[in-house]
């Protein structure tokens, strides 16, 4: 739930233990709000036949160009590739891409990798790169990951296997975003056909599992390809099959009544179940996320800095944690996660310790409401059955506004529908404020802090700066890993500074797992790691 973009990787085991908190022993029983961060699962030991998963919502689309949330990046990450690849100890390595160089600043140069078959059977080429790239650009596709292409001039085939990007102005987050859906490769032949990424139709990618079918409502199912050529990612599972089960409680209770055999992105109301199974355990990995309140309208009455910081000054986080996220997160003081600074892990925890801590002022915030001359005003938030948090979320964001003077409407989305609020304008068209679950896909916080920059995709408020446009050209100019980070620190303090969005809380990624089961890893790299790869029988 795009509730979130920017789909998954990053970061240090040590990094991720600090975003979360450090926490307490989780496990099988115990305080609902006390976790541990668990790196992985033990390797698999053996083959299976089938696997079912869950997924809490079907997918609009199979296409990449529009896998934009949880769901349809779950699915795609076992059975497309991207030219480069998130590892689950969240590093950038080649994929598709059997090199990658960089030879001068405004230049790209990807080595396609010899033999990769399609799911079909044809062999892998340049062309196949070069249509897939270019899609991205083509506005009558309108890829919600057109931005990972703002700065790039043209894709051209410079080899039998090579493929050149050149780019209007330096950009050391576009590699890096090559290892998520911006950067899948799919068959030239088959994004030609009418319908592609339907469930009619499918997909025709290189990854461990190719697509066999979809019933719409009920699952997409997989079957493990033969001639998939990383050898050491060949599937243990023969049959993979991935359940929607929109439902918080009926997707929990299929996890405990080993209906499903696991599920990533788990309702937190479940925790204390799943906790205390006897089929399975309830893992907390590595996470680039953060949840966030994101002004929508900044031409309302969130267009004021100071209702937008008085409003952030009246939310309860610590209760918002409790019954949105079952205690399992912590207070966040900025919108970008600190578990995806994976480009400066050390550095970034002391820039993240100089920011303002965020602590609750009722009163404090109702004199800003005053001085704004905004008392009495709308605000419009969207709400959701989609996911429990959405609707917690949007109750104490309404009950923390009318306190401090503010009306607070809520607008009901359907569950189909919230994600759209994150791709097509119109769907925001009279919604002031949306929660949003926001994970970064690469090891780079400029992937988050970029989005804030003028006329950017994600930049859903319309926020325009031009001292933080010049920041973002400035960092993705630097090639150094510190320097880099250094500049998005100036952004972050930024982006804290305008309450360009307003943080709630940092969780860990949840997944649970059968106990016949072992391999899949625990961090949101699932995102675009092909996790079910590495699932077989745990005996």
């Amino acid at each position: 739930m795009r509730t979130s973009r920017f789909a998954a990787a990053t970061v240090l085991l040590a990094l991720a233990v600090a975003a979360c908190g450090g926490a307490s022993p989780s496990g099988k029983g115990g305080d609902s709000a006390a976790f541990e961060i668990t790196k992985d699962t033990p390797p698999a030991k053996g083959a299976v036949d089938t696997v079912t998963w869950s997924l809490y919502a079907e997918p609009q689309s199979l296409d990449y160009a529009y896998a934009f949330d949880y769901h349809p990046n779950t699915v795609l990450a076992n059975v497309c590739e991207q030219l480069m690849r998130v590892t689950p100890d969240l590093k950038v390595e080649p994929g598709l891409a059997a090199a990658a160089a960089n030879p001068d600043p405004k230049r790209w140069v990807y080595t396609i990798r010899d033999g990769v078959k399609f799911h079909d059977g044809s062999t892998l080429t340049a062309d196949d790169v070069v249509a897939s790239m270019r899609r991205h650009m083509d506005p009558k596709v309108g890829s919600y990951w057109v931005s990972a292409y703002q700065n790039v001039d043209k894709i051209e085939k410079t080899g039998p296997m090579e493929v050149t990007v050149h780019l209007k102005r330096p950009d050391q987050l576009f590699n890096e975003e090559m290892g998520t859906s911006a950067g899948t490769i799919e068959s030239a032949a088959s994004l030609a056909k009418e319908g592609y990424g339907t469930p009619d139709v499918g997909v025709n990618c290189t990854g461990p599992f190719s697509f066999e079918s979809w019933q719409k409502g009920q699952s997409i199912n997989f079957k493990k390809f033969a001639d998939y050529w990383d050898k050491a990612l060949a599937p243990k599972v023969s049959t993979l099959t991935m359940v929607f089960i929109p439902d918080p409680a009926a997707r929990v209770n299929a996890l405990l009544a080993g209906e499903v055999d696991g599920g990533y992105l788990l309702p937190p109301p479940g925790f204390p179940k799943l906790r205390t199974a006897t089929n399975g355990t309830l893992y907390f990995g590595p996470n680039t996320t953060a949840v966030n309140l994101i002004p929508t309208n900044l031409k309302g009455t969130l267009g004021d800095l100071k209702v937008r910081k008085a409003l952030s000054m009246a939310l309860d986080r610590d209760g918002i944690i409790k019954a949105a996220a079952g205690g399992a997160a912590t207070p966040a003081k900025a919108p970008g996660a600190t578990g995806a600074w994976g480009i400066a892990p050390d550095a970034a925890k002391e820039y993240y310790a100089k920011l303002p801590a965020l602590t609750r002022d009722v009163a404090g915030a109702k004199k800003l409401v005053e001085e704004a001359g905004a008392t009495g005003k709308k605000i419009v938030i969207a709400t959701s059955t989609l996911s429990p948090e959405i609707g917690v979320i949007a109750n104490a964001v309404q009950s923390a506004g009318q306190a401090i003077g503010l009306k607070v409407e809520l607008k009901a989305v359907a569950p189909e529908a919230y994600t759209a609020l994150f791709s097509d304008p119109k769907a925001r068209e009279g919604i002031d404020l949306v929660m949003t679950i926001w994970y970064d896909s690469t090891p780079d916080p400029l992937e988050f802090y970029g989005i804030l920059r003028t006329g950017d995709f994600s930049n859903y408020g319309g926020y325009s700066n031009p001292e933080y446009d010049a920041l973002v050209d400035e960092a993705n100019a630097q090639a150094d890993p510190a320097a880099r980070a250094a500049t998005i620190a100036k952004l972050q303090e930024i982006a804290v500074r305008d309450v360009v969005w307003i943080p709630l809380y940092e969780p860990p990624h949840s997944m649970f797992l059968n106990k016949r089961l072992t391999g899949a890893p625990t961090s949101i790299s699932q995102l675009v790691y092909p996790w079910a790869a590495r699932l077989g029988s745990a005996g």
